[in-house]
């Protein structure tokens, strides 16, 4: 097999590109010894089998915040594929003699220099891969970690192991790879979603007239974040779940007086849907405050911070977004803010959020798919009249992004929309070809998978009745199911973001 050429003589590209590689080396190499040569040595060897950007990977995985994790698992994600390709496959390939040993000064030299093909850099794929994969999801820790990927980059030609489009085409395709990720694993936005119109109410000081319902017992700060509640809203009348008393009743009890303007609600997503019906029943204006784990409706919603819904409560100032109802065997009724699921998802939901906030919301979410999809029984159904065999059934309140993808973000909250979603179990081979389309970001071709965005959609089960989950609940059996949209059915209170910035003080 033949080495590729450093000789310019091949002419051409190649033999263009080795004349500049000869000439970027000879002028590194005329750089005059320095202090840094000792310290590219060493962080060219740290980099040696990705251990530097595994550690930093871990560091920022425990000490980042949530867009700082997901880029830290994404990164390493993306080095592991590019790590994986450039030196087990195109190394193969693309035989290429490296430097030779008199091309650096000694000083500059390793002890035990590489012997496997020089194109591509392996470390410099490596390095952009995890820059890159970072950048996707938090730029500004990605800015913070780049001149380390670039220094490690050009280390490899400091001392004299790689020539410099080694080097570069090894940054190219690592980068690459990185953003090929977005196929098969979407960027989430993490701003809120596009809500309904702008409303005004009579303004609730110190929480007068506000009937705050708490759950301290939801996620891991859910007691905090009421007693918190308890200074800012001195003279909110204040139940909390969980005790002896009859929360639903003595709600009830309150509510058909005439000192309650609005709700309030301090819990996770199951507690916020719980009350968020109660305020479209009474038709009253709800705040919300995040205390639960996850808290998408409150994040998707614009106020998991507290301080955008103290200054609705303060200015009066309050946005409608979208429910939906579900009615199951036309008896009873729920409201849901999030989603609501047959068959295998609420289990895909419970293992998915159980290893969410560790790894991120895409790698936890295809473990659970996989663990959920082999387990799983074929609900046989009949939707809007059709009949069919299922894995799961997701119907999302608004409209929920990628369409083609596992969701990852809710980009709007308003419109009537039901994001529909289920998996077929009636297609051959189903449980392998949703893993592989799932894996590959081929679902939208998939057989296996189908999305509708409607504002209503029936489900009737052949079978036994089946739990409904919603929003995390599972609380319900039924066989017959109606879905529908609410469209601005909930005021929700929410100050102007300039106000919230500001605080109350």
């Amino acid at each position: 097999m033949r080495l590729l050429s450093t000789r310019g003589h091949d002419g051409g590209v190649v033999g263009l590109t080795s004349s500049l590689d000869r000439w970027l080396v000879g002028r590194s190499a005329r750089v005059r010894p320095t202090p840094a040569d000792r310290v590219l040595k060493a962080l060219s060897t740290s980099a040696d089998k990705s251990r530097l950007w595994i550690a930093l990977g871990a560091v920022l995985f425990v000490a980042g915040d949530r867009s700082t994790r997901r880029g830290a698992v994404r990164g390493l994600l993306a080095l592991s594929i590019a790590s994986g390709v450039a030196n087990g496959v195109a190394k193969p390939l693309f035989p290429r003699r490296r430097p030779p040993d008199e091309s650096v000064p000694f000083v500059r030299r390793l002890v035990t220099p590489p012997v496997s093909s020089s194109f591509p850099s392996g470390h410099s794929a490596s390095a952009a891969a995890f820059t890159t994969g970072l950048a996707l999801e938090s730029p500004m820790a990605a800015a913070a970690v780049a001149p380390v990927a670039a220094a490690v980059g050009y280390s490899r030609v400091h001392i004299g192991v790689h020539w410099p489009s080694d080097v570069v085409a090894g940054a190219l395709f690592g980068g690459a790879v990185a953003l090929v990720t977005r196929r098969w694993w979407a960027v989430r936005d993490d701003g809120p979603a596009t809500l309904g119109p702008v409303e005004h109410v009579d303004p609730l000081p110190g929480g007068a007239g506000l009937l705050l319902i708490g759950n301290p017992h939801a996620g891991s700060g859910g007691g905090d974040a009421l007693a918190a509640l308890r200074d800012r809203l001195p003279v909110a009348e204040v139940l909390e779940l969980g005790g002896d008393e009859d929360v639903e009743a003595r709600a009830g009890e309150l509510l058909r007086g005439d000192d309650i303007a609005a709700l309030g609600v301090v819990g996770g997503d199951g507690t916020v849907s719980a009350v968020a019906e109660f305020a479209v029943r009474h038709r009253l204006p709800l705040a919300v405050f995040a205390g639960g784990t996850l808290n998408h409706f409150a994040r998707d919603a614009g106020v998991e911070d507290a301080e955008v819904t103290l200054a609705g409560l303060e200015s009066g100032e309050a946005v409608r977004v979208d429910v939906a109802e579900v009615c199951f065997d036309d008896a009873e009724r729920r409201v849901f803010v999030n989603t609501a699921s047959l068959g295998g998802y609420p289990d895909f939901v419970r293992v998915r959020e159980r290893w969410e906030r560790r790894i991120g919301k895409w790698p936890a979410a295809g473990m659970a798919m996989v663990r959920v999809l082999f387990r799983a029984q074929p609900l046989h159904v009949t939707i809007d009249g059709a009949r069919a065999a299922l894995w799961m059934l997701f119907v999302g309140n608004g409209t929920y992004h990628p369409a083609d993808q596992i969701p990852m973000s809710r980009p709007e909250l308003h419109g009537g929309t039901l994001d529909v979603r289920y998996l077929r179990a009636d297609v051959p081979f189903s449980r392998l070809r949703l893993v592989f389309a799932t894996f590959t970001g081929t679902l939208e071709y998939s057989p296996t998978y189908r999305h509708r965005r409607v504002s209503r959609v029936d489900v009737r089960l052949a079978e036994q009745p089946v739990s409904l989950a919603t929003d995390g609940e599972v609380d319900h059996r039924g066989k017959d199911f109606r879905f529908t949209s609410g469209p601005s059915a909930l005021m929700l209170l929410k100050g102007a973001s300039d106000t919230a910035r500001r605080g109350l003080r």
